[in-house]
């Protein structure tokens, strides 16, 4: 099967034939994916080299002159390392982008820490109008993908994986998913950590809902979840564990409610060995969510 990043080269790639609004930027990541592009559009496709600063900056020109640019390298390098850009050239100045990032949290251990990002969705936390898709799928990705470039001059983040369920669901860009209905306890499972989560909870009497879009978060599903479920909430994440913590807070603000953040945690885990082993290590494998959900939310056997 393709991954997210596959798809992703030839479904911009077939938008930028369709819309000559739109136009790719690049910093050198990904741009043997573009080269058929580049040829049909040269005017379209930019790669402005090892520049990440510049990336951003020249999506932010492209997009104050009507243009509707997609901005694409690994998650360090897009929402870390030019993050003045992203505040600044973009959002002060209510510039519109989508930007697309591969790697996620720890999706090239090879790599180092430089290229991972479990922090990248707390970070853009910190500014105001974002939205953001984590698909678990790559049909979920090309399908957030186009809502993300059909999506005005809004600014948009788009978390690609190599993790990835083992199919698709009809994501709108918009709500979450109900995938499992129980009477103690609801789990948020965002993006790639879908099947991780149902196979931990399957004898569980939990509802489980399924986020691909998390900025804005779906508080009326979560409230709507709680009214039956219960008001433990546990919350499971791809990036840094408690991302959202606020955000159902916020969704909860009249309920007594609990909440359980698990995701990456901030310790560095420095011998970078495989993806499998970085997500057995942060306790997001099917044993380890097993063991903490349960001594959460105590929920009673399905029977």
């Amino acid at each position: 099967m393709d991954t997210m990043r596959d798809r992703f080269a030839p479904v911009v790639s077939r938008i930028l034939d369709e819309d000559p609004r739109v136009a790719v930027v690049l910093a050198e990541i990904g741009k043997d994916g573009f080269a058929g592009a580049w040829r049909r559009h040269p005017d379209r496709v930019i790669n402005i080299g090892i520049r990440e600063q510049l990336l951003v900056g020249a999506a932010a020109g492209l997009a104050l002159t009507g243009m509707r640019p997609v901005v694409h390298t690994f998650a360090s390098f897009l929402v870390e390392r030019p993050f003045e850009q992203v505040k600044l050239d973009l959002g002060h100045q209510d510039a519109g982008a989508v930007l697309v990032s591969a790697a996620a949290s720890f999706d090239w251990p090879a790599g180092g820490y430089t290229h991972m990002a479990p922090g990248d969705v707390a970070l853009l936390d910190t500014l105001d109008g974002w939205t953001v898709h984590v698909p678990g799928h790559p049909d979920e990705a090309e399908t957030l993908l186009r809502h993300a470039v059909a999506a005005g001059d809004d600014k948009v983040y788009v978390r690609l994986s190599v993790q990835t369920n083992g199919k698709g669901l009809p994501v709108d860009g918009q709500r979450f998913l109900t995938v499992r209905e129980g009477r103690s306890g609801v789990v948020v499972a965002v993006g790639p950590v879908l099947d991780a989560v149902l196979t931990a909870t399957e004898n569980f009497d939990v509802t489980v809902l399924y986020a691909t879009t998390v900025r804005p978060f779906d508080a009326p599903a979560l409230r709507r979840a709680t009214e039956s479920a219960g008001t433990d909430v546990v919350l499971v994440e791809p990036y840094l564990a408690g991302t959202s913590t606020a955000a159902v807070n916020e969704a909860l603000p009249d309920v007594p409610h609990r909440v359980l953040g698990l995701g990456v945690g901030r310790r560095e885990l420095r011998r970078y060995g495989s993806v499998e082993e970085h997500i057995a290590a942060h306790g997001l494998d099917a044993a380890g969510l097993r063991d903490r959900i349960a001594g959460f939310v105590a929920a009673p056997l399905r029977g």
